[in-house]
């Protein structure tokens, strides 16, 4: 075994990598002129020069496979004089072995390099003839692609288009006109796709007062005495339902369930305010107890005061109360018109309840024995706009407020306790349900934001769009997916196209030369409308007063009053107007500066064709802004703007007197922030 490992040591000694590649190249150049020799013997009659240079290659190899066979046999004499002879017998065997496999790879080799060596005349006609197949197969195969192609691009071209191809490789395609895109219908809850819809024209669709059930007898005289004979289509669906509600007493609903809330979204002048006034009203004539039943939050201190003045209209001689908190008055009369202190506590002195979110937060937590356990109907009106403002945390400090305990009575007949998922035990407790009645011109119609409401079963009034009154209900479903706003329907909508130059120009044109009477124009921001007032007034020639919160609570009421009268001719303001104020008589509203929101133009035009009358709409647009503007009309579905032009002539006449009025302008101005320094 011993004499097995070192043998083979020793051989693998001798024949080393070097050597071994040498005698594959040598053995493959012997056996490469073998083939050559019986497949051409005629190339060596001829004598080429590639194979005389393989001759001369195949010299070269030998010569050194030779002298390294010499070094091989020097290392071996020398080993052989210390092994034995037994061992030298063993090496000769190998080394026989190793010269015969050499042989054979030299060959090998040799076949390689010449068919490398060899010139494209030598090369095969099999070659030739496979490659020639292979080129055919391919062109039949991209022949055959391009009729299947072609033929599929005829199935998918519309009838009397054809495919013309001049050449099998370039195909043309038709079939790609632009489509119109189907729009994606979000997932609503039930009572969003499924809404109550509300005729839009007024004026044919007036119902008499007299046809609407279950109105008490106090309430049509009343309505007779202020000159209401017929209701509005809101206020003719509204009210009833309201009613129904409400028809067992306070405690219970319907069949003895706790009412649905109601959420109504009409155009601007379409009869909203009474459409929750006369119900409340009527509900609470059973009370006999002062308590706050009913509260109406609203966002602005102008908004509350008018619907303040609805509710007293139709309370007098009714023994109701109704009490304002929106910061007209101090905190502290504020506070000693809703409450009084007697021997036996506190108690209410206001039925009903009409404030502003921020005040009403400050006598909830300030005001010393105010409480809204008795609370029924909690109003939300301009409901889009008190939903922003829900940061404030508003509703949550009234929820608390009526679910709120007694210290010194916890186990008193009617405790209310927030309702929570209804059981056999939750329906056996009888309590005054809290209903939610929520209005607005611009009702959002996005679940997460009515979720912070908290609405229980909501039923959905909505105008209708205009159309045929045959329609299908997917196209009827279609206001209230898209959240498309209503518009009043006597408006009619221009656009003017203009620049920043001449945009006073033409408002003056409109004022001077139209001679347009009780003109409500809107700008963006305080100091623009605070401007635009100056330079009016130092241009001459109109009655023009501004509204905006520069000015005080009594400044903004002797404006409108004003307005209303008649008195001034061009109201310049900023959208403190805009949202639910009631100004009579409004014929024009111009927008000097364009809304930025879709709901800010419902609500700016929505100043005039209030109740069914006819009213104009203006919309100052720089190019800039056209292409924007008409998007989000668009998107919307409001109607497309008339265009308007104003021809430069016509403007010349004020140009000399417009730039004595901006001189003035910045003396003004700079007079202004003088006093404000000093």
């Amino acid at each position: 075994m011993s004499l097995f490992v070192i043998n083979r040591y020793l051989g693998d000694e001798v024949t080393t990598s070097e050597d071994r590649s040498k005698a594959l190249l040598q053995k493959l150049h012997e056996q490469a002129k073998d083939r050559q020799q019986q497949q051409r013997p005629h190339s060596k009659e001829k004598g080429t020069p590639k194979s005389n240079h393989v001759e001369e290659t195949d010299k070269t190899i030998s010569t050194e496979t030779e002298t390294s066979r010499k070094t091989k046999k020097r290392k071996k004499k020398q080993e052989e004089e210390v092994k034995s002879p037994s061992e030298n017998e063993q090496d000769s065997q190998l080394q026989e072995a190793t010269h015969i496999k050499e042989k054979k790879q030299t060959k090998k080799k040799k076949i390689i390099v010449e068919e490398k060596d060899e010139s494209p005349e030598h090369i095969s006609e099999h070659d030739e003839r496979s490659r020639a197949e292979q080129e055919s197969s391919k062109t039949e195969e991209e022949s055959r692609r391009a009729e299947e192609e072609s033929s599929r691009a005829k199935e998918i071209e519309p009838s009397g288009a054809e495919v013309t191809t001049s050449n099998p490789n370039s195909i043309l395609l038709g079939g790609f006109e632009p489509k119109a895109v189907e729009k994606v219908l979000p997932v609503l809850p039930q009572w969003l796709t499924q809404p109550s819809f509300l005729q839009k024209n007024i004026k044919q669709n007036l119902v008499p007062i007299h046809d609407i059930p279950g109105l008490h007898p106090k309430v049509l005289k009343k309505l007779e005495v202020n000159k209401v004979k017929d209701f509005f289509p809101v206020q003719a669906e509204v009210i009833p339902a309201v009613l129904d509600s409400s028809c067992h007493g306070f405690l219970l609903g319907k069949g003895g369930y706790r009412p649905s809330d109601v959420c109504v979204s009409a155009p601007t002048g379409s009869g909203k305010t009474l459409a929750f006034v006369i119900p409340i009203v009527q509900t609470l004539l059973q009370r006999v107890v002062c308590e706050v039943r009913a509260l109406v939050v609203l966002p602005t201190k102008e908004l509350a005061q008018q619907v303040c003045k609805v509710f007293n209209t139709y309370v007098d001689g009714m023994g109701l109360k109704v009490v304002m908190i929106a910061g007209q008055k101090s905190f502290l009369k504020e506070q000693e018109s809703l409450i009084q202190k007697t021997a036996f506590g506190f108690s209410s002195l206001a039925d009903i309840l009409v404030c502003t979110p921020g005040r009403l937060v400050d006598h909830i937590q300030q005001t010393e024995g105010f409480n809204l356990r008795h609370l029924r109907f909690l109003v939300i009106d301009e409901a889009d706009r008190m939903i922003d403002s829900m940061n404030q945390d508003w509703l949550n400090h009234v929820t608390k407020a009526v679910f709120r305990l007694e210290a010194g009575s916890p186990n008193m007949l009617f405790t209310r306790k927030e309702p929570g998922i209804l059981t056999a035990a939750s329906s056996c407790l009888h309590q005054t349900p809290l209903q939610k009645l929520l209005f607005s011109a611009t009702l959002t119609q996005n679940p997460e934001k009515l979720k912070q409401l908290g609405l229980y079963q909501p039923r959905l009034f909505i105008s209708k769009q205009k159309g045929n009154p045959n329609d299908s209900s997917e196209t009827q479903m279609e206001p209230s997916i898209s959240g498309n706003f209503s518009l009043p329907e006597g408006l009619t909508h221009y656009y003017i196209p203009c620049n920043l130059n001449s945009k006073p120009l033409i408002l003056l044109h409109f004022l001077l030369s139209l001679r347009f009477s009780r003109v409500l124009c809107f700008t963006n921001s305080r100091d623009a409308s605070h401007r635009l007032y100056l330079l009016i007034r130092s241009f001459g020639g109109i009655d023009v007063a501004e509204f905006s919160s520069r000015l005080s609570p009594g400044e903004r009421k002797r404006t409108l009053k004003e307005f209303e009268q008649g008195k001034v001719q061009l109201l310049v303001s900023t959208d403190a107007t805009a949202r639910g104020i009631d100004i009579k008589g409004v014929k024009c509203i111009i927008n000097y500066d364009a809304p930025q929101f879709i709901r800010t133009y419902v609500h700016r035009v929505g100043r005039t064709a209030r109740a069914g009358k006819a009213g104009l709409a203006f919309t100052m647009l720089l190019k800039v802004q056209e292409k924007p503007y008409f998007g989000m009309l668009r998107d919307a579905g409001a109607p497309e703007l008339q265009r308007q032009l104003v021809k430069s002539e016509c403007l010349k006449q004020y140009e000399q007197r417009y730039e004595e009025a901006l001189s003035e302008l910045q003396k003004a101005v700079k007079n202004e922030r003088a006093q404000k320094r000093s």
